[in-house]
């Protein structure tokens, strides 16, 4: 049994998402980071940079923090969801380091700046809207001619998910990109990933 500490967001949905697709039984524990649950000394005890989401394997007695090393801890615990041949591997993992260093923060700095922060600052808002454009022509050109950012459906197209799902529904559009809004209508009808963005909650409107 695995517990999945999370909340309703982006990277949290990763994690849901990838637990159902494997069929892996596990429990959730909401972790409240609007309250600030996230500092509490239980759970730094188990991630010390206050973060969600963060799994415990009781089948193993692992603790494994960050999202994309959950991901692939819980592809290699399955086998499933990655590729098997070393040169499809590492380019599976190229794709999640890349959603993990580029579209994870651009993105979360682009919502912050234009939606949350007290003051608007236009030329922070200016850089990372362009920086976020050009990440979203990134996939556009992967997904020429391609289903998924690899050969297959992976944990690379779920890593990606979670980040495109929340920018669309905070009004960040992408329908421009015509390969990228294929591929996200693509992933939304797959019944384990919209039960996904649901756990622990759907995101607010």
């Amino acid at each position: 049994m695995i517990d999945l500490y999370t909340e309703n967001t982006p990277n949290g949905y990763k994690i849901s998402i990838c637990l159902e697709e494997l069929n892996l039984p596990y429990n959730v524990k909401v972790v409240d980071v609007r309250q600030g649950e996230q500092f509490k000394e239980e759970f730094l005890a188990l991630n010390p940079n206050a973060k969600i989401p963060v799994i415990v394997d009781h089948d193993t007695g692992l603790t494994v923090f960050e999202s994309c090393a959950i991901l692939l801890y819980l592809a290699d615990k399955t086998g499933k969801l990655i590729p098997s041949s070393a040169k499809a591997r590492w380019e599976a993992i190229e794709w999640l380091f890349f959603q993990a260093a580029s579209i994870g923060p651009m993105f979360g700095q682009r919502a912050h700046f234009a939606l949350f922060a007290p003051e608007k600052i236009p030329y922070a808002i200016d850089r990372y809207t362009k920086e976020s454009e050009r990440l979203y022509s990134v996939l556009d050109g992967r997904l020429k001619e391609r289903e998924y950012i690899c050969d297959e459906y992976s944990i690379v197209d779920i890593a990606h998910f979670g980040w495109i799902h929340t920018v669309k529904r905070m009004g960040f559009s992408f329908e421009q990109f015509p390969n990228l809004t294929a591929w996200y209508s693509r992933l939304a009808s797959r019944p384990a990933v919209a039960k996904g963005i649901t756990i622990p909650a759907p995101l607010p409107m």
